[in-house]
């Protein structure tokens, strides 16, 4: 059993999907089109209704499925999701004279399964509002504006909440989403790591069976979980592979294969192909285009040694839910995309190989679970992560090994200077730690000044950020002296480097990385 969430195109629908698989509750995010067989494979106990920016009476916006009423399962709409509900049963939404975006106070006068009595701090994003209900329902919550926050028939377990309970400002709003799942739909928390081992291994050999298969290992801990749940279900029918493209950290490749060789208990082949991918991004600038380029590059290499390693079928890739959920294609979500992820967008469409993705479904937190479980070293599963495209998306502009080089070097020196101080990737302290930290060099040059002569050198961004799930993420708020160290390190010890910026911005609004 297991909860359908439907995306009506909000920033927050994977939220939904977060909040309840930390509670080891099994649901998947569909398209709110998507059809009914589709769905109906997991089968769903309730449905939820995401949020989303279009306005229910608009020509052509998004509409209710039919089947989700005709299920007769529990329904939880959130905001558009509510109003769409509304509207579909014959009440009104019209626009709102006050909107309301941000923190906002509610008042709980009834009775309902989701929250007590009282005052409430809840987030809400929304410009219409509920003005009539249909026949059959009550509400239980209204903002401090007087407008309708909470509705529900309990006879038929359909309930609405004008508020965003899986946003962190919202308080308790994790726990109101499990107890529309477990006490309403009665789904069991059964979703742990040892159950996703137990299913993705059932699942590898169901579809793998006698024949050869490629996994793509970088040393990040999604494509070495992958590789180790792989190599528990089939051993030595999975053969490991480390391909250098030029765009690894500086030490990078000795690293990789020595972590690898000693903790995946399987052998690693070393394919050097990094003119092959430095030749292919020579002059190409555009973000979008060079993960497309990489991962088709990527694809044909392995493609190559797949013929060397008794012609290998199967490709593995450690492919998660945030780079289905980013790649997705708009025709198919009122979602935009966000961008190209190089293992989801950027394959090419005539590939040879078949893909087997263990991690396809699972969030970066539930990857590390499922690493631990399968006994994988700790400094495995906790390293920082680094993206598939490699350099390539935090060198913006072309790409050429002198850039590169100056890349890797600032990166090295800022790195250290947060290992030094305890403040990458730790669990503990009293200073905030980044989860993932980095550098990445401009497309621009500014003047300086040095030993009394002008300069016009390029320009170096310093990126820390703390993240649980990197879905979102915050700014980490680093010491002064700490930057400043880094900073003047940066500019004294890498050539043709004179300034160095910080980067302050959130996800949302931007991305972890800049492209």
């Amino acid at each position: 059993m297991s909860i359908a969430i439907l995306d009506f195109g909000s920033q927050y629908s994977q939220l939904i999907a977060r909040r309840l698989r930390e509670k080891h509750i099994y649901c998947e995010l569909f398209p709110w089109d998507a059809a009914q067989e589709k769905i109906a494979a997991i089968a769903p106990a309730g449905y939820i209704l995401s949020g989303g920016p279009s306005s229910v009476y608009d020509t052509g916006a998004p509409y209710l499925p039919a089947f989700v009423l005709e299920s007769g399962l529990p329904v939880l709409g959130i905001c558009y999701g509510m109003q769409l509900l509304v509207h579909h049963l014959g009440g009104k939404v019209t626009g709102a004279e006050t909107r309301e975006y941000g923190f906002t106070t509610i008042d709980i006068m009834g009775a309902n399964p989701f929250v007590e009595t009282g005052g409430q701090q809840v987030w809400m994003s929304h410009g219409d509002i509920v003005q009539e209900l249909p026949d059959g329902f009550s509400r239980f919550a209204a903002s401090q504006h007087g407008i309708l926050a909470g509705i529900g028939n309990a006879d038929k377990m359909i309930y609405g909440l004008q508020f965003h309970p899986e946003v962190s400002h919202t308080v308790g709003g994790t726990n109101m989403l499990e107890r529309f799942a477990v006490e309403i739909c009665g789904v069991q928390a059964t979703w742990t790591a040892d159950r996703i081992i137990e299913e993705a291994i059932w699942a590898i050999r169901e579809k793998v069976g006698e024949r050869h298969v490629l996994a793509a290992v970088s040393g990040g801990v999604d494509s070495s979980v992958a590789a180790a749940l792989v190599h528990r279900a089939i051993g030595s029918q999975l053969h490991a592979l480390f391909v250098d493209n030029g765009l690894l950290r500086k030490g990078e490749r000795d690293q990789v294969e020595q972590a690898l060789r000693h903790q995946l208990g399987t052998d690693i082949a070393i394919v050097d192909a990094s003119e092959r991918f430095l030749t292919a991004l020579r002059g190409e600038s555009d973000p979008e285009k060079k993960r497309h380029i990489i991962g088709e590059t990527f694809i044909r290499v392995f493609e190559e040694y797949a013929r060397s390693v008794g012609d290998a079928d199967f490709l593995v890739q450690g492919t998660i839910y945030p780079d289905v959920v980013e790649s997705s294609a708009p025709d198919r979500s009122q979602a935009q995309r966000i961008k190209s992820h190089h293992n989801v967008g950027g394959l090419p469409e005539d590939m040879r190989l078949d893909l087997v993705e263990p991690l396809r479904y699972l969030f970066k937190d539930e990857v590390r679970a499922v690493g631990e479980a399968l006994g994988l070293p700790h400094d495995l599963v906790w390293r920082q992560p680094f993206p598939g495209p490699g350099l390539a998306v935090r060198c913006l502009g072309t790409v050429n090994k002198k850039r590169l080089d100056t890349l890797r070097d600032a990166d090295l020196i800022f790195r250290e200077e947060l290992i030094g101080a305890s403040l990458l990737n730790q669990k503990e302290g009293g200073l905030e730690s980044a989860a993932q930290a980095f550098a990445v060099l401009l497309p621009v040059q500014s003047v300086g000044v040095m030993g009394d002569q002008r300069t016009y050198q390029e320009v170096i961004a310093l990126r820390a950020v703390s993240s649980d799930d990197f879905m979102t993420a915050d700014w980490t708020r680093l010491p002064y002296d700490l930057l400043a160290r880094a900073a003047s390190r940066i500019v004294n010890e890498v050539a043709g480097v004179n300034r160095v910026v910080y980067d302050i911005t959130s996800k949302p609004p931007a991305t972890i990385e800049w492209e």
